[in-house]
């Protein structure tokens, strides 16, 4: 499946939303004295960067997005304040977090397709599959709180490079996501509960292979975003109107 690569990004592109995440995620860490009207505030600026991001990028990527958009915010509300599975700290979704999926996927998309990654991609799915196995290992071996979620989500990104139709994707996707969680649970921004709902599954806070997730939010997008557009389109036509039959075009001015 022939992807579109992002139109007119450069290499501050990713480093220039990670830096914006990270200063939200700080502003309303635990301690910072930032309430639900900060949120608000702070979500109205984030979506107000993700418009600005998406002018940049191709139909075919904004499609994308809002599709991971969608979905990431679905799985929030039923895994966060419905299942509490993690929790952020008013045991809400803030309102910055619908649209910063967005920035982290348009994140992950452009260091994934930077000039460098794809100059190196064998080299950087390697590093990829290394550190992020050293990860679950530690977390299922070595550390005080189990992780077991997050092994299972290693192995989940580790099929998605193996065998996903967006390799760059995965490897952007594994150092923003686990930048961002580290930087989260870190700050107190939000927590992950020490069991998943059965009691069955142990995880870590944060727990490796998070990126994995993403995988899935790009497969979304993937096989999404062609309806979305053919939908757009229809909208948009259908605003235009029908074209008058009897309109002839105008003549070419070959002046």
């Amino acid at each position: 499946m022939r992807r579109e690569l992002p139109v007119g990004v450069g290499p501050w592109v990713c480093p220039a939303l990670m830096g914006w995440l990270t200063v939200v995620l700080w502003l309303d860490r635990s301690g910072g004295g930032g309430g639900l009207w900060q949120q608000r505030g702070l979500g109205v600026l984030t979506w107000g960067v993700l418009a600005l991001a998406l002018t940049r990028v191709s139909p075919t990527v904004r499609a994308q997005t809002a599709v991971v958009v969608v979905f990431a915010t679905v799985v929030e509300y039923v895994f966060s304040p419905t299942l509490e599975v993690y929790t952020y700290r008013f045991h809400n979704v803030p309102a910055f977090v619908p649209p910063g999926h967005g920035l982290v996927y348009l994140s992950a998309y452009a260091l994934g397709h930077a000039a460098f990654v794809e100059r190196h991609r064998r080299t950087a799915v390697g590093a990829v599959l290394v550190l992020g196995g050293a990860w679950a290992a530690y977390g299922v071996l070595v550390a005080e709180r189990t992780d077991v979620l997050g092994a299972f989500w290693y192995a989940c990104l580790a099929l998605f490079l193996l065998f996903g139709p967006s390799q760059p994707v995965y490897v952007g996707a594994f150092v923003a996501v686990s930048w961002l969680e580290i930087a989260g649970t870190h700050l107190g921004t939000w927590a992950w509960g020490t069991h998943d709902p059965t009691g069955a599954v142990s995880i870590g806070n944060p727990p490796s292979g998070a990126a994995g997730g993403y995988g899935w939010f790009d497969l979304a997008g993937l096989l999404a975003a062609p309806l979305v557009l053919r939908l757009w389109a229809r909208v948009t036509r259908d605003r235009r109107g029908p074209r008058d039959p009897q309109a002839r075009p105008a003549a070419a001015d070959v002046r």
